[in-house]
């Protein structure tokens, strides 16, 4: 209980694309943890560190523009910060883009934690000629402003001196409040004085009736029930008559931060052109976009096979391979069911999924650096229009986008779309999209079917995916969902240097996580299939397994596929990488030519282009299921998912195999 107490509570506010989440990991480095805040689908991040002996808590709030309670990540933020109390917020805004970061800085000046600014990205608006001095910014605010370079690690140390500071009173400040437009004053102190005595703790009486001008709903529901009736009317009457005095409250925060921005920014030359300027040229072009686009998926794949292949193969024979025949040693003395289990159901079902190690770094690493630099807003404004083909805009880019890393996150990011029917679309074509696991599926057997043409195929079968998302999606929105339109209203960071520590940990983080996944689930369900492959008498041809797969094989042979492929093709429902599991299972560890070549030997390239086909298509993982009903609120839209995506990933497997036999493969 002593440490407890001895542990300084921080809470990191900003706006997205601020650097928050890239100071919070230069901080905490690997001690931290994420989840959900209780009752919400909000990533809830939250790490540890010790300076100078002093142990602190930091929580990473969600990316938020304001502190009004429209949306969860608001009400997240500002209820932690009202509630938790924590000994000092850290404000990150960008140096670059002053006058958008200074809102939320704005409303937080208003609560009752001690505010620290951390003047981020000065790196950035060196690089766009904007010259930001934070010595008089700090004078006309009141508040310690440290400027930094989170992605150096420059202003670190001088960041937590300052906190230091502020913990221990010494910094001397006063922060200087922005103040609602003049010709509204008068009402605010009317409502300040209805409330006064009323408004609950651990609210501040001036910031709820800010609050109430402002119309926040959250705070004009409570307050009217705490309130005596003729207080309430007093304050409904004032209210009524300002019907404008939400404008009059943003008017004043805009005008502090003009001043502020006057006092202590200076702007390039009227005409000079900026590096962000330069690089959009090309990157936002209509049709440049688009190509870089491209370029960049074909890129990654190029990598994948150059890279990823080669270390995936020293993986499979100088490590899974010696010990797998340490293993078969050790055991030859072993009954033959223990064997089986370890060198068939162990290594050969999870031994394999584990080569994919490589394979799926280089993925987590490109996702993150494009997400770091500042591509990704790029990318969903040159997809704005092909958005528009199926009722949604740019913005849904992001949560498709992110579904190339996993789909469950791609379902999670629906929320950013601006209507209830693009939402829907967006979770329902999300499960379309190739994420790693199934990507991994690609890149461990197209180069045993297809040879040094590998990479060529494996950016078709990701156009096809790609091109069959948008089909289904027009042809959606223009029968289910009715085409609805909304406008695209996003914001362009500006380009800065990627921060090559918070990729590595991003790639550290999902690496093992998939590790874990591989010595669990994985693990699970190899055992599982190794036991229905040799039961009930250790034939494989007559096991459990077996009768399964040949009740589904009939549909399996329009695509070519014999019950062996059916069986890994259900399996991936558990987990993507579960087929490549399977077949390990089936096909056994101990093949000298290895589990990829040993498939190319018996079947065709055309049953091995349809298999990966599907592969790429076939109905979402279980985890990803859930999200669809958590997020879609409807079992309907969950079974409409995984029967659609059933759907379509058969009928283009059989199309791709016929297509692949009349052209001799």
């Amino acid at each position: 209980m002593e440490n407890a107490q001895r542990t300084t509570l921080i809470a990191l506010a900003g706006q997205p694309n601020m650097g928050k989440s890239t100071l919070f990991n230069l901080l905490t480095g690997l001690n931290q943890h994420v989840g959900n805040w209780a009752g919400k689908t909000v990533e809830r991040r939250e790490g540890s560190l010790t300076h100078d002996g002093q142990r602190f808590t930091l929580v990473d709030l969600p990316g938020t523009y304001s502190l009004t309670a429209n949306s969860a990540e608001e009400r997240i933020a500002r209820d932690f910060i009202l509630h938790e109390q924590p000994d000092v917020v850290i404000a990150v805004v960008n140096a670059a883009n002053l006058e958008r970061s200074l809102y939320l800085l704005a409303e937080l000046v208003s609560l009752p934690a001690p505010v620290v600014v951390a003047l981020n990205m000065m790196d950035v608006a060196r690089q766009e000629n904007i010259l930001v001095e934070p010595e008089v910014l700090e004078a006309a605010l009141g508040l310690p402003v440290i400027p930094m370079t989170a992605t150096r690690a420059e202003g670190v140390r001088e960041l937590f001196a300052a906190v230091q500071e502020t913990l221990a009173g010494r910094r001397g400040l006063v922060a200087r409040l922005p103040e609602i437009r003049e010709d509204h004053r008068e009402s605010l102190r009317v409502v300040l004085e209805a409330v006064q005595g009323y408004v609950p703790a651990p609210y501040p009486t001036a910031w709820a009736a800010t609050k109430l001008l402002e119309g926040d709903e959250e705070i004009t529901q409570q307050m009217r029930a705490l309130l005596p009736a003729e207080r309430w009317e007093r304050v409904h009457q004032e209210l009524m008559a300002h019907e404008d005095a939400f404008l009059a409250v943003a008017t004043g925060r805009y005008e502090w931060i003009g001043r502020l921005v006057r006092a202590a920014v200076v702007r390039p030359r009227v005409g000079q052109i900026g590096l962000t300027e330069r690089l959009d040229r090309w990157a936002a072009h209509p049709f440049w976009g688009l190509v870089i686009l491209a370029a960049i998926l074909g890129g990654v794949f190029w990598m994948t096979f150059q890279i990823g292949a080669p270390l995936q193969e020293w993986l499979d024979t100088q490590i899974i391979g010696r010990v797998s025949g340490w293993l078969a040693a050790a055991l030859v003395s072993a009954p033959l069911w223990v064997q089986g289990l370890v060198l068939d159901g162990v290594m050969g079902g999870v031994g394999t999924v584990v080569t994919f190690l490589p394979i799926l770094v280089i993925f987590f690493a490109v996702l993150g650096l494009l997400e770091d630099v500042g591509y990704m807003a790029r990318a969903a404004y040159v997809m704005d229009r092909f958005m528009h083909l199926m009722g949604m805009h740019g913005k849904s880019f992001l949560p498709l986008f992110l579904g190339f890393g996993c789909n469950v996150p791609a379902v999670m990011g629906a929320r950013v779309a601006d209507s209830r029917a693009a939402q829907l679309l967006t979770i329902l074509l999300a499960p379309l999209v190739p994420c790693t696991a199934r990507l991994g599926v690609l890149a461990f057997l197209a180069p045993a079917f297809f040879g040094a043409a590998a990479a060529w195929v494996s950016w078709g079968l990701v156009m096809l995916s790609l091109g069959v998302l948008v089909l289904v999606g027009v042809v959606m929105s223009r029968t289910v969902f009715r085409g609805q339109r909304s406008a695209f209203v996003m914001e362009m960071p500006l380009y800065h240097i990627p921060n090559l520590r918070t990729i590595g940990l991003l790639v550290w983080q999902r690496s093992l996580s998939f590790l874990e996944k591989a010595g669990t689930t994985i693990l699970v369900f190899s055992v599982v299939v190794w036991a229905l492959a040799a039961l009930p008498g250790g034939d494989l041809e007559n096991s459990w397994l077996a009768g399964l797969g040949r009740w589904f094989e009939p549909v399996g042979l329009w695509m070519g596929l014999d019950w062996r492929l059916t069986v890994a093709l259900l399996a991936s429902f558990f987990a993507k990488e579960n087929s490549i599991a399977t077949l390990g299972v089936l096909f056994g560890s101990a093949e000298d030519a290895g589990l990829a070549s040993t498939l190319a030997g018996i079947y065709s390239p055309a049953s091995g282009l349809a298999f990966l086909t599907v592969s790429l298509l076939f109905i979402p993982c279980a985890a990803t299921v859930a999200v669809i009903r958590q997020e879609s609120g409807s079992w309907h839209w969950t079974l409409f998912s995984v029967a659609l995506t059933l759907a379509i990933s058969l009928a283009v497997g059989a199309g791709v195999y016929a297509l692949a036999v009349w052209g001799g493969l």
